[in-house]
């Protein structure tokens, strides 16, 4: 995208702040979203229609019926079709913007693409739903010097943080651990209004513009939301960045190289994949099981789990952290349903 049409973006470019220098920054610019849910459509709409000239979206899901009433660039007849969402999202923004580049990259963010997927990347946007994912996005960023935004929504509930690598807290700072699977409520079990998640997307998006135009003062202060109270706070997270830690301080980074992570290992004569703990600890099964109750039967002993979560689909958790997922041999759909429900 080669400089930018004047009159499209007149009132844009009429906001002093960013003004028609920050719209050709903005042309040039090229942004990397992971993940194409309910964040990441969020902020992919908004960049596409502020003016990004290119847009890489990385997702490894399926849209479907349960997605529409938050995820933007999705419809009935995306679901019918069965296109992955990468795609499907381009071919919608394509529509909005022709004039920006548009790349659907259809794979699991993992430890051996990262780098190769994410380094490109002027600012890389967190649209993803799981907290392996955005471990390698925080270390590659870390390793890169690439300024990324940190998004999340649960409930009526949000949160951005944007991190500039060596200069504020970044996301292991702020999460030195990953808790152990179920310990974190997820959309699935506690839920979410599309709403909550088309703000987080809004400030992400807004964020990225302001990075771009070069205003970082707001940059590594959380802003936290809660729609359902009307609730907002901005926690400064300048105690955490002068403290620094491993990753953003010293160059460690164990999710990149495999140190951590979820390998996951198609078990042999079964229709199911396993996935190592992913932090060690023991989990509350008892815990667990409430929480998933919810969405379908549940038994629970000392030693593990079992939940029918979706369709053919069965979770068993041990209290070790280790996670069955039967009813698919793809390691990539395994972790999509450990992700919605752990």
């Amino acid at each position: 995208m080669s400089g930018f049409d004047a009159d499209r973006y007149s009132r844009q470019t009429r906001f002093a702040p960013l003004g028609a220098a920050g719209q050709e920054k903005l042309a040039a610019t090229r942004i990397v979203i992971v993940g194409c849910g309910a964040l990441g459509s969020a902020s992919a709409v908004a960049l596409v229609r502020a003016g990004v000239g290119f847009l890489r979206l990385i997702d490894r899901d399926l849209p479907e019926r349960s997605n529409l009433p938050r995820q933007l660039l999705f419809d009935e007849a995306d679901v019918a079709e069965g296109l992955p969402k990468a795609v499907a999202a381009a071919r919608q923004l394509a529509r909005i913007n022709a004039a920006a580049r548009i790349e659907p990259v259809v794979v699991d963010l993992v430890a051996g693409n990262a780098l190769d997927l994410l380094a490109a990347a002027d600012v890389i946007v967190d649209g993803t739903d799981n907290l392996e994912a955005r471990y390698l996005v925080n270390e590659v960023a870390c390793r890169t010097g690439t300024p990324w935004v940190h998004g999340g929504a649960i409930g009526a509930e949000g949160r951005v943080l944007t991190v500039l690598p060596g200069r504020t807290a970044c996301l292991r700072c702020l999460v030195p651990d990953p808790p152990p699977p179920g310990t974190l409520p997820t959309c699935e079990t506690a839920g979410i209004l599309g709403s909550a998640a088309m703000v987080v997307g809004a400030v992400q998006a807004a964020e990225v513009i302001k990075l771009v135009a070069g205003a970082t003062e707001t940059a590594g202060r959380m802003m936290a939301f809660d729609l359902w109270s009307g609730e907002w706070r901005t926690l400064d997270l300048t105690p955490l960045a002068a403290a620094g830690c491993p990753t953003c301080r010293a160059g460690d980074y164990p999710w990149l190289e495999g140190r951590l992570g979820s390998p996951a290992t198609e078990l042999c004569g079964r229709d199911a994949v396993h996935l190592p703990a992913a932090a060690g600890g023991s989990v509350d099964l008892a815990a667990l099981a409430q929480r998933l109750a919810a969405v379908g039967p549940v038994t629970v002993n000392p030693w593990m789990l079992r939940a029918d979560v979706e369709p053919g689909c069965q979770l068993s958790v041990f209290a070790d952290g280790r996670v069955i997922v039967g009813g698919t041999r793809d390691p990539a759909r395994a972790r999509v349903v450990v992700a919605r429900y752990l």
